[in-house]
């Protein structure tokens, strides 16, 4: 639910008179301009004007990372004992980030109307997710909204140290292919054909290799068009059918989890995800069932997600969430098996965070070593495809000298 509604939330500007009758202006995230009206008009505002704001080109977006510092400059004066309205305005004038400057000032502006600080982040779903506000609103609730926020930053600088260990790990061949695509393609268009005028001065029959090299060469120019077209076509299919299909979505995700080497990895990153966010959730005094719910937008992986939803289903219906989590069939044993140490002794947040940070450390290193194994096959592998096409144009020359 939250994820479809993220999607339909767009940033409109609007201008109106407050109940003395001041012009006011800001900025809202909402599903249309209905809802900004409706909104305002309970806030005691009287709307004039209500227009969706154009994006522009070149727009800084707000990436999880200036979240997460700017969760932890807050939880840090709400520590020292500033208001919270005051604490997100000298985020506001302190930034360059002109994204987070208009975010962090609505969020000031709502706060000071009398609107709950988790109600106020709830109008920016984009930045600020349904785990994100659950927290928070726990901290409202509890009086311990600095520590809340403290536990949040360290959450989302866990979180995201993962998921980009995990981005590095399968960008890295993935770009080290592209350049081998790429230079392969330069040397079949344009030196190639400089060596095709060259032999066929020769008058003699070519060698094997340099004969199917320049038919490759010959075939890929005459129909480079075609194979654009059916590299791109291909490319924004998968693409809008991953965006479109939920079922597609989870099988994509199905079958990362099933790849050598980086499925690994991929399981190791959602199981990570799952204990450090549930540890994260539980800790904060948020129920275990709404809890499960908010996990599993965050594990990063639908198959994850489904299960968690399954999980919370048996955990509702008074099973205990060890038993739950083995029935997915998901979990290794050794986490199942802290699990339910953590709800015998009492200790569940503890366990969940232990497991969290062997299966981070766990994830560290396994990047660590792919790359290590990887690097040296990827340069291999592009040298040789390299080194084959020059070899394949220079067997000819090296023929004719030793005739001569």
């Amino acid at each position: 639910m939250a994820r479809n509604a993220e999607k339909t939330q767009q940033l409109y500007t609007w201008s109106g008179t407050d109940r003395h009758g001041n012009k006011v202006t800001g900025e809202m995230e909402a599903q249309g301009p209905a809802y900004v009206r409706s909104t305002l008009r309970r806030e005691g505002i009287n709307p004039r004007s209500v227009r969706k704001k154009p994006k522009a080109l070149f727009a800084k977006k707000v990436k999880p990372k200036d979240i997460s510092i700017a969760s932890r400059q807050v939880a840090t004066m709400l520590g020292a004992g500033l208001p919270i309205a005051q604490s997100y305005k000298a985020i506001a004038d302190g930034t360059d980030h002109p994204r987070i400057r208009e975010i962090f000032g609505a969020i000031r502006l709502e706060v000071e109307s009398g609107t709950a600080l988790s109600e106020a982040l709830q109008k920016h779903p984009r930045q600020f997710d349904a785990l994100y506000t659950s927290l928070v609103a726990v901290g409202e609730r509890s009086g311990n909204l600095d520590d809340l926020m403290d536990k949040v930053a360290l959450y989302m600088e866990n979180i995201e140290e993962i998921k980009a260990k995990v981005k590095g790990a399968l960008w890295y061949p993935a770009a080290v292919l592209a350049v081998g695509f790429i230079v392969t393609v330069l040397l079949l268009v344009f030196v190639i054909p400089q060596f095709e005028d060259l032999f066929s001065s020769f008058g003699a029959s070519l060698p094997a290799l340099t004969a199917i090299v320049i038919e490759l060469s010959q075939g890929f120019r005459e129909l480079w068009l075609q194979v654009f077209a059916v590299i791109v076509g291909a490319i924004v299919t998968i693409s809008m059918s991953y965006r479109r299909s939920e079922a597609m979505r989870h099988r994509v995700d199905q079958i990362s989890l099933r790849m050598p080497v980086f499925g690994i990895i991929l399981r190791k990153a959602a199981i990570s995800r799952y204990a450090r966010t549930l540890a994260t959730m539980f800790g904060a005094g948020v129920p275990l069932v709404e809890g499960l719910e908010s996990v599993a937008g965050a594990t990063g992986n639908r198959v994850y997600s489904d299960a968690c939803m399954s999980i919370r289903e048996v955990v509702s219906g008074g099973q205990a969430l060890s038993s739950a989590m083995s029935q997915t069939g998901l979990f290794p044993a050794m986490v199942l098996q802290m699990t339910s140490t953590g709800e015998e002794s009492g200790e569940l947040e503890t366990m969940l965070n232990k497991a969290a940070e062997f299966y981070e450390r766990e994830v560290r290193e396994a990047v660590d070593n792919m790359s290590k194994l990887i690097e040296p096959i990827m340069i291999s592998v592009l040298g040789g495809l390299v080194g084959t096409l020059v070899v394949a144009m220079y067997l000819p020359i090296f023929k004719m000298g030793a005739i001569m």
